[in-house]
């Protein structure tokens, strides 16, 4: 577990080490992927990593999950890390958003991708979710599934909001760098929560911290 004293410094250090992954994946491939998260935690980190000095032509960026809006909602995902990591040299990577224009689901785009992920980062939310691994999620015993072969799959729960769609959990774990990100005290205690045995889906955050190796957690007040 990495900590932290500011928000900043945690940013600039995941920046920093996801950039590392993608850098580490481009030696021997033509193109890395990487998964981000949405929400208001990544903000600083998804500007931070956008600063990076990489080969953003070759690299390729989609969504852990996103929310069935459209991309100017300023509920969606995929509006939000275009304008806060697809600006500047970062603009030459490609993104791929899990929906298209249509908000259908993007199937055909993901499954074109340079699989397995070279790094993704998840956030949690109070609830123990991670990803859209909601408590009570219509598909969520479906994405958990570690044999499961399905990319991405829709999810919808009460806690949810809108429907969304979310990369499963073998896709996640696959990934060669893995990061849990959370900020804040009360984000704090869940994760000490989720760290102690318990139904995975109570918190479904329990199958992702049970991965081996396990993710690399990078927190801050």
């Amino acid at each position: 577990m990495h900590e932290f004293a500011t928000p900043d410094e945690l940013a600039a250090a995941l920046a920093e080490a996801v950039a590392a992954a993608l850098r580490t994946r481009l030696t021997d491939q033509a193109t890395a992927t990487l998964a981000v998260s949405g929400g208001t935690t990544p903000l600083r980190f998804l500007q931070a990593l956008g600063g990076q000095k990489l080969d953003w032509a070759r690299v390729v960026v989609t969504l852990v999950d996103d929310r069935c809006v459209d991309e100017n909602s300023p509920r969606s995902n995929a509006g939000l890390v275009r304008a806060n990591l697809c600006q500047g040299a970062a603009a030459a990577a490609r993104f791929v958003p899990l929906y298209n224009a249509a908000l259908a689901p993007n199937a055909d785009a993901l499954a074109v991708l340079n699989w397995p992920l070279a790094a993704a980062v998840l956030g949690m939310g109070l609830d123990g979710h991670t990803a859209s691994f909601f408590p009570g999620g219509d598909h969520l015993a479906a994405a958990l599934n570690p044999a499961g072969k399905v990319l991405a799959m829709p999810m919808t729960a009460p806690s949810a909001g809108e429907p969304r769609l979310t990369l499963t959990l073998p896709v996640l774990l696959a990934a060669g760098f893995l990061a849990l990100h959370i900020e804040g005290a009360e984000k704090r205690l869940v994760l000490e929560k989720a760290l102690q045995p318990g139904p995975v889906a109570n918190m479904p955050v329990r199958a992702v911290l049970a991965r081996c190796p396990a993710p690399e957690i990078f927190w801050s007040p």
